[in-house]
């Protein structure tokens, strides 16, 4: 006589694999699960809005003048690349949240559930990607009260943001094997900022390339940060930048590949 055996809804029978749709499922009430959160510390948002408030009047108040000869000039100019340094200083977030949870024990609760192994991963990914999306969002918003115009109209406003979401997720994956691999979220902090501080600053995010010097330009035109700051710029200005969006692309496909893998190694080993 045979015994049936229950499985896990979501599951193949005894296997203990998710079905695909299960898994997506388990992600999307993780990542809500990550935003409602917010609820509970509310200083988690405040991160996510004074940090970029703070970026824009800093900018547009502190170097305007100076830059172009005043604040609104410059802001035109430079509003597209203090999104996408805040986009990359906000990525690493999502590694300090993961060394959090590894280190309070919170992916130990979670395994022992019937989910996806990955699902936690993954909705921690997309919840913060939402929360930079908020982020953006805000900044655009800031900026246009203080006189930034969008002439690239709705749809390059909306291509933009996509390509910064896009870059984002890329970048997340080396988010991910940070959180995995470092200590402590402290060590996070100051390894993000270490990286991410430099390549911003040596980029077109802030200045014209042409007004640095020739050994320091020839870094700056390969550096991401130049591509993707000159693609958001022209998307949201309605100036060409079909070379920059290329790159950019090219870029973040490149970052997913080579990190992506790594990542989720370094994931399956720890979670």
């Amino acid at each position: 006589m045979t015994t049936a055996s229950a499985s896990p809804a979501g599951t193949l029978g005894g296997s203990g694999r998710v079905r695909p749709l299960a898994a997506l499922r388990q992600t999307a009430t993780l990542a809500w699960r990550s935003l409602v959160s917010v609820k509970h510390n509310p200083l988690e948002l405040v991160d996510y809005s004074i940090s970029p408030i703070m970026f824009v009047f800093l900018f547009t108040y502190v170097f305007g003048g100076q830059m172009a000869g005043s604040p609104q000039e410059y802001l035109q100019y430079a509003l597209a690349g203090i999104i996408v340094q805040n986009t990359l200083f906000m990525s690493m977030y999502t590694a300090m949240a993961l060394n959090t949870d590894l280190t309070k024990g919170v992916f130990d609760r979670l395994r022992s559930l019937p989910i996806a192994r990955g699902a936690p991963l993954f909705g921690r990914i997309t919840a913060d990607l939402a929360k930079q999306l908020w982020a953006m969002l805000l900044m655009i918003g800031l900026g246009t009260l203080l006189g930034f115009e969008v002439t690239g109209g709705a749809a390059g406003l909306l291509a933009g943001l996509l390509l910064l979401l896009t870059f984002a997720a890329a970048v997340s994956w080396t988010a991910v094997l940070i959180g995995m691999l470092a200590g402590d979220a402290e060590k996070v902090q100051v390894f993000a900022f270490t990286l991410i501080f430099p390549i911003t600053f040596t980029s077109s995010a802030f200045v014209q390339v042409d007004t640095m010097p020739g050994w320091l330009q020839a870094w700056v035109n390969v550096n991401p940060v130049t591509y993707l700051s000159d693609a958001f710029r022209g998307l949201l200005l309605g100036t060409p930048a079909g070379r920059s969006i290329m790159w950019s692309l090219i870029w973040a496909a490149g970052i997913t590949v080579v990190f992506m893998p790594l990542a989720m190694r370094a994931y399956r080993s720890r979670a």
